[in-house]
């Protein structure tokens, strides 16, 4: 009798977990229902997980004592923390280097240099640099919109063509760089050091960029020339130096720490003052102030889950799931089931980087029984997350280009070619590559 109480036990232990999922989604559909802009956006992830911590609570076997404990462990594991300094880090970078100038200078010396043939693989290009160096998709889109729709409207190329190679671009960065939050969440979760993460990335991203890149030159209408502005070449600067540091092992919090000083010091160089950046390196911290939160939040419900068993039991649940793969390759079978596993969640969730903080430690279980990498789980949340992400039209990302190029977002989402490809290529390389790691 006592293995059936511990199955219901786990079982009963994701009751939370699904508690908060449903209230997220089910507000967001409910509010999109009501036509209310950014539906998915308005209940903020960190008030929605309240009720499941109340719940874990109430669940939870012991004194109200012990639960407190079991939720602080979980919310102040080292990993956790760890993920939330480097939030704090990464968005002061950001702003800073956004501050000085920084963004507009990567996006203007793309422009300067795109023959007029190769419009639009040569904006996924800037997008992919832009977001590669911001570490955020939205940031990216928010930058190079509006420039990409006045091309569009110049140019006469499809809104919701030139608006799908935005977005293609933004997730290629933000699931590539270094400190994108998704990137910070996939590491910290699976283990592993984020120089390996991105190399681990790259084999799967840059031939997905490639075949993009191709179809992009055959999509590209007759040419037409594009005006820029100036710009500064000092400013584009700290995005190369932080991504050059990170690759070669440097330490994470050496990197961004550098990064936030170098930004500043090109920005002295022009009329950038000392006040303004310490002002910039507190919005940066506030920026990170959800994901902060939401990250500690979502340690500590994590750590009910693990110690009632529901960890164990969503793995083995995925792995019956995967069983006739499994019967081919074990490997095979549980990284798939990673990939379905953040998919899942992150069409129910509708942000990636909240998606592999929810699937990260079932996706570490799944890893661990596989003999799978830490660097290829953290890769593959990162990746799949982000292809769903991209690919949704109640995403943020369809949101605000639907909005910024007067279409629909469901019109972004389907011209995202990049994604798409992107998968596909995931999936190949997980059946290809079955014998490594």
């Amino acid at each position: 009798m006592q293995p059936h109480l511990n199955h219901t036990q786990a079982k009963l232990s994701l009751l939370p977990l699904l508690t908060f999922v449903g209230l997220f989604l089910g507000a967001g559909l409910y509010l999109q229902s009501q036509g209310v802009d950014y539906a998915f956006y308005q209940l903020p992830a960190p008030v929605a997980i309240l009720p499941a911590i109340v719940i874990a609570f109430w669940i939870n076997k012991g004194t109200i004592n012990q639960s407190v404990e079991t939720f602080i462990k979980g919310a102040g594991h080292s990993n956790i923390i760890t993920m939330c300094l480097i939030y704090l880090l990464a968005g002061a970078f950001s702003s800073v280097a956004s501050a000085t100038g920084g963004v507009d200078a990567v996006v203007n010396a793309g422009l300067s240099l795109i023959p007029p043939s190769l419009l639009l693989p040569g904006l996924f290009l800037i997008a992919a640099v832009v977001s590669t160096a911001m570490g955020t998709s939205m940031g990216t889109i928010g930058a190079i919109g509006p420039i990409a729709y006045a091309v569009s409207v110049k140019t006469g190329i499809d809104p919701a063509l030139m608006a799908g190679t935005i977005v293609s671009g933004a997730m290629f960065g933000d699931n590539l760089s270094i400190i994108s939050d998704t990137t910070i969440a996939a590491t910290r979760t699976q283990g592993c050091e984020m120089k390996d993460k991105f190399k681990e990335n790259l084999k799967i991203a840059l031939p997905a960029a490639v075949l993009t890149v191709a179809l992009l030159v055959f999509l590209t209408p007759e040419p037409q020339a594009v005006e820029t502005k100036p710009f500064d070449w000092l400013l584009v600067l700290p995005y190369a130096f932080i991504l050059v540091l990170a690759v070669i092992g440097i330490n994470v919090f050496v990197v961004l720490f550098s990064g936030i000083i170098f930004a500043a010091l090109m920005g002295f160089t022009g009329d950038y003052q000392g006040a303004a950046f310490v002002k910039d390196v507190y919005k940066g911290f506030s920026d990170m102030q959800e994901i902060f939160l939401l990250s500690m939040f979502i340690g500590g419900l994590s750590e009910f889950i693990r110690v009632n068993g529901g960890l164990d039991y969503l793995a083995h649940k995925i792995q019956a799931i995967t069983a006739i793969i499994a019967k081919w390759h074990r490997k095979v079978a549980d990284q798939l089931g990673i990939a379905a596993l953040v998919l899942t969640s992150n069409l129910c969730i509708a942000n990636n980087t909240v998606s592999i903080i929810v699937a990260g430690p079932v996706a570490k279980k799944l890893a661990d029984d596989g003999e799978i990498s830490g660097k290829r789980s953290a890769s593959l949340l990162d990746i799949f997350a982000c292809v769903m992400q991209g690919s949704l039209p109640y995403g943020a990302q369809a949101l605000l280009l639907g909005a910024t190029f007067k279409i629909s977002p469901w019109e972004v989402s389907t011209s995202s070619f990049y994604c798409f490809i992107l998968a596909f290529t995931a999936i190949a390389v997980i059946c290809l590559r079955r014998h490594k790691d």
